[in-house]
């Protein structure tokens, strides 16, 4: 049985569906006003992973996974840009899919916007406002009553005095308690915004989540996941709002994937350790990203660096060396390995452990070429088929180890060149040039692969 560690709980428990084979999953997705950077990539890649592998134990999945196209942080930026709200989002968009699709992610079933679910979060708000947990502050914007809700942070396992205790707030004399949150926002001169029973204005982000969720979904559903830094305060009053608005439980079991720490520290742009997905694609391959993804469990943290990153190279190199120039069988028997791997990951989506049996199979493989030349075809495709439930191998061998590395020196066409040169002087005898051509393309990051074959090449 699947096993899932669910925050709410505090402890892994086994996956039980509301409906007998089918889930039904909700991501909180990005804020579209800039780039992804690594952590989004992490819990992009995070629950593609789940995703997968929820559909190859044979339920029928339906991921959804939001988008915040309407918040302070678009506003402030489409203002700084002198553009508009809609022109930046739209762009932000499309870069996202464009970075994922990279990655190797597979998109959710389905993305709502959150302008497009207008109509669901203002009645959202007043049915809350109808039962007494919103009012109409005195600045004209709706807030959350958050201590009428009576299991106010339970996923964080926090009282509410607890949470509001040594920290620093703002009390804002249009809130009734320093715990309230908004729910509506009046528009100031020349933002979007959107016609309520309480003026022009806007949602709040906690808001739009409930909304999204539950209209796609339905008022209770399987699975809610998102980042670490998204358990409070937004994923409390996710729960505090829906299931104040439907009176019913929200989601069964949370999830929620580790930080990605640079260097044993916060990213932070104040740092000057802040990176895009698009800062590390202009040196490595995509796919060496996904794998510092996959090669810790999704909840633990990662500590992203250029070694790591270099670690998570020479891994996957591993992997490909296997099948270079590897025939695979078209049909092959789940063997041992299968069983291992699936074993892994139904604990709790245990990648790292799974990981480690692909690279037993690599051995086998790698040692059933030289006896066995069907066996090695149908390892290579039992390979294949385990990985592809992580996302990985997806490209070409050959593609892969001359390009796992983006090099601004020598292109594909000069390093063949170079090789055509090489080859030609061993068949003339000429051992000085052959060896001064070797040199020439180690210099330049370029190692030779000499084989019965032929030479091939890999990027260092």
């Amino acid at each position: 049985m699947l096993k899932v560690y669910n925050t709410l709980s505090g402890k892994k428990e086994d996956f039980k569906p509301i409906v007998e084979g089918k889930v039904s999953m909700y991501v909180c997705g990005n804020t579209v006003y800039d780039f992804c950077h690594i952590g989004h990539a992490r819990a992009m890649i995070s629950f593609d992973i789940i995703s997968r592998f929820i559909r190859h134990l044979g339920y029928d999945l339906n991921y959804v996974r939001n988008i915040t196209d309407v918040d302070d942080k678009i506003i402030k930026r489409a203002q700084e840009n002198n553009e508009s709200t809609q022109s930046l989002t739209e762009r932000m968009i499309a870069a996202q899919r464009e970075d994922e699709l990279k990655l190797g992610n597979k998109m959710p079933d389905r993305e709502p916007k959150a302008t497009e679910f207008m109509q669901e979060i203002i009645d959202m708000v007043q049915i809350l406002i109808d039962k007494g947990f919103a009012y109409q502050g005195t600045s004209g914007d709706v807030y959350y009553r958050a201590s009428k809700f009576k299991e106010y942070g339970k996923l964080n396992n926090r009282k509410l005095d607890e949470m509001l205790a040594g920290a620093r707030i703002d009390v804002e004399s249009a809130k009734e308690h320093p715990a309230d949150f908004v729910l509506w926002k009046q528009a100031k001169q020349d933002e979007v915004s959107w016609t309520s029973p309480w003026g022009q204005g806007r949602p709040g982000w906690h808001i739009e989540c409930s909304a999204m969720s539950t209209s796609c979904l339905g008022s209770h559903f399987d699975i809610h996941g998102g980042g670490p830094d998204l358990k409070f305060p937004h994923h409390e009053n996710e729960i505090a709002q829906s299931e104040a608005a439907t009176g019913k439980q929200y989601v069964n079991y949370w999830m929620h994937c580790g930080a990605v720490r640079v260097n044993n520290e916060k990213m932070s742009k104040s740092l000057g350790n802040f990176f895009t997905v698009r800062d590390v694609l202009e040196k490595f391959n995509p796919e060496v990203i996904r794998y510092l993804m996959v090669s810790s469990q999704y909840r633990s943290a990662i500590d992203y660096s250029d070694q790591s990153l270099h670690e998570a190279k020479v891994a996957l190199e591993r992997l490909y060396t296997a099948l270079r120039n590897q025939v695979v069988a078209d049909q092959y028997e789940a063997t041992d390995y299968t069983e291992r791997f699936e074993v892994a990951m139904k604990d709790d989506f245990n990648t790292p452990v799974a990981v480690s049996v692909l690279f037993e199979l690599v051995r086998e493989l790698n040692k059933a070429k030289t006896e066995d030349s069907g066996l090695a075809e149908k390892l290579a495709a039992e390979l294949l088929s385990l990985s592809s439930l992580l996302g990985l191998l997806y490209q070409d061998p050959e593609y892969f180890l001359q390009n796992s590395v983006i090099s601004d020196g020598l292109d594909e066409a000069a390093i063949q060149a170079l090789i055509d040169e090489r080859t030609q002087a061993r068949k003339d005898k000429n051992f000085a040039r052959s060896d001064e051509i070797r040199d020439e393309l180690a210099a330049q990051g370029i190692e030779l692969l000499d084989s019965r074959e032929g030479t091939s090449w890999t990027r260092n």
